[in-house]
């Protein structure tokens, strides 16, 4: 049967209008647009180069992180070392040949087996070296590449969550080589809006208070030289009307926002005002804030991130639970804003800007004129071809070609999608593609009527001998452009999601919308000649 049911019909035609609606403000000007319904305003997100924006490659610094690890294996090395009354002259981290190295001398060489079942212990990725009275231990290189890329990967989950949380629509955030991320932000012009938005790429650490200094508070315009101590740096705490607060932080920092996993707006239950829950993970953070609440009970202890100090709240209690709680006199929007920073503050490694730019929007006004202008050419000699060679059957095609243009934007801005320029050759390759299915419908139609058999069921016929090679074809297309997405990254993607898009969007029109028109067509054309 050619002629559809009802409730196909009427199912066809709503996800029709459904797609008009939503694609339609995609298409209309700004001025138009404001006065839309809150809920239909919502359109398209276009890329960096159609919109402008900023472009940002940054490099983790994985030199440090790989210091920083073995210097913790030291800490813990000299603790043990000290329990087991092992003696030894120096236990250091020293970078040999462009790698770090723990190097242990000790003072009885005999002692020298038991350090190295110790150093494993600690860690079991060392490679240790004896000779002598000196042990020397190296991270191995199969650990470290999976380590380098495991720290890569969280920085930029972090950076993708500093961004997202901070409203920033549609990030590209992708990495490149061993150790360089590229982050772009369409609609964000200056680079230096980038760096604001990452936190300026800070490490989060907790550092003492040196409390034999007292904090200065210094008014805006006023000039004051701050005191001066080794080792000590007067760090700005959250500004106050009129000026900023300087705390006095010592420069030696005893935790890592590494550590933290988590940090949440709670209530004080002695005060009812808003604080801040902080939960650090189970293993090492766990032990560290134990060991620092303790030694600075009643002490205070900073939150540093961007140089900035976040809070220098007191340890009240000791923290054998990994839990902690930051009251003070905040208000709502002040824990809030806290508990951000702290969540999104956990970089696992310094980054370092190495490239900043930024696309303008004229280029990007360019882009879109050139491939909005590319898309109408295809449409319309795609659509003159089809009427040229099929008549009103070519005519049905164009209406449904339209649909589908329409379904595909409806789609993209549904699923929060960016188009990007590759994604706009995605859209006019689909024109084509939505109209190669009808084209074989259509021949297969021509010989079956070559070979005398009524319309009706040439055209019946037609569609159900045709199936078969659509869909595998359309499914050919689905399955390249899946491997495109997962292998790919950036405006690759763009480009695979819209003609992955495209070929489901063109099954529907084709056995669906196209169907239905030409049934219709046919129950109002009874008995008559078709041409085609």
């Amino acid at each position: 049967m050619i002629q559809p049911s009802r409730i196909g019909f009427a199912t066809t035609i709503a996800v029709c209008m459904v797609g008009i609606i939503v694609s339609l403000p995609t298409f209309l000007s700004k001025t138009v647009y404001e006065k839309l319904p809150t809920a239909l305003q919502q359109t398209v997100n276009l890329g960096l180069e159609l919109r402008g924006g900023s472009h940002i490659q940054l490099e983790v610094d994985l030199k440090s992180v790989e210091k920083e690890r073995q210097e913790n294996v030291v800490d813990e090395a000299r603790r043990q070392l000290r329990q087991k009354h092992i003696r030894y002259k120096r236990i250091i981290v020293q970078q040999i040949g462009g790698a770090y190295r723990i190097i242990v001398t000790l003072q009885n060489e005999k002692d020298a087996e038991a350090v190295e079942k110790l150093l494993l212990k600690i860690e079991q990725e060392l490679e240790i070296k004896i000779a002598g009275s000196e042990v020397t231990a190296t991270l191995s290189q199969g650990y470290m590449a999976k380590f380098e890329k495991h720290i890569v990967d969280e920085s930029i989950e972090v950076i993708r969550h500093r961004i997202d949380e901070s409203g920033t629509k549609e990030p590209t955030i992708l990495r490149q080589g061993r150790d360089r991320i590229v982050v772009q932000l369409p609609g964000v012009e200056d680079p230096a809006e980038v760096k604001r938005l990452l936190g300026k790429t800070a490490l989060l650490t907790f550092n003492a208070v040196d409390e034999e200094l007292q904090s200065v508070y210094i008014k805006d315009g006023e000039v004051q030289t701050l005191p001066t101590k080794p080792g000590v740096t007067f760090l700005p705490n959250n500004e106050y009307e009129g000026g900023t607060l300087y705390v006095p932080v010592k420069n030696q920092y005893a935790l890592t926002g590494k550590s933290l996993i988590d940090a949440q707006v709670s209530m004080d239950h002695q005060t009812g005002l808003p604080a801040v829950s902080l939960k650090f993970d189970s293993m090492d953070g766990r032990r560290k804030i134990a060991e620092l609440s303790k030694q600075y009970l009643g002490k205070q202890f900073a939150m540093v991130l961007d140089g900035r100090v976040l809070s220098a709240p007191r340890f009240t209690t000791v923290l054998n639970d990994g839990n902690a709680q930051i009251t003070g006199n905040f208000s709502m929007e002040e824990a809030t804003q806290l508990a951000l920073l702290l969540r999104a503050g956990s970089l696992p490694a310094p980054l370092t800007v190495v490239e900043e730019r930024n696309v303008g929007p004229s280029l990007g006004a360019d882009s879109i004129t050139h491939g909005k202008n590319a898309t109408l050419f295809a449409f319309l000699f795609v659509a003159a071809f089809m009427i040229a060679s099929y008549g009103r059957f070519g005519a049905f095609s164009v209406i449904t070609l339209t649909a589908n243009i329409m379904l595909l934007f409806a789609c993209l801005t549904l699923l929060g999608a960016t188009l990007t320029l590759p994604g706009i050759a995605g859209i006019a390759l689909t024109i084509g593609m939505a109209v190669d299915s009808n084209v074989l419908i259509y021949e297969r139609i021509r010989e079956e009527i070559r070979h005398g058999i009524s319309a009706i069921v040439a055209i019946t016929r037609g569609y159900k001998l045709a199936m078969t090679t659509i869909v595998d074809s359309n499914l050919t297309t689905i399955i390249g452009a899946a491997v495109l997405y997962e292998f790919g990254s950036g405006p690759i993607r763009g480009f695979a999601v819209t003609l992955a898009l495209g070929s489901i969007i063109s099954l529907f029109t084709t056995f669906a919308l196209t169907k239905a028109i030409i049934g219709i067509w046919m129950g109002k054309n009874r008995g008559g000649k078709i041409e085609i």
